[in-house]
């Protein structure tokens, strides 16, 4: 027989810890986002100023 599912908000220090739980696979996914992003904007910035003084 399977274990039924316990709702967390029947306690409220479970539903607290439950609403405050965070995904620790989230997190990393965004910041790994970040570091490319904000190079690719550097080089664009770069590329775009070198054009500008060479012109």
């Amino acid at each position: 027989m399977s274990e039924p599912q316990i709702d967390p908000a029947g306690n409220t220090q479970q539903f607290r810890a439950f609403a405050q739980r965070k995904e620790p696979e989230a997190a990393p996914e965004k910041r790994s986002l970040v570091v490319p992003i904000v190079a690719v904007l550097a080089v664009v910035v770069v590329a775009a100023v070198a054009a500008y003084l060479i012109f």
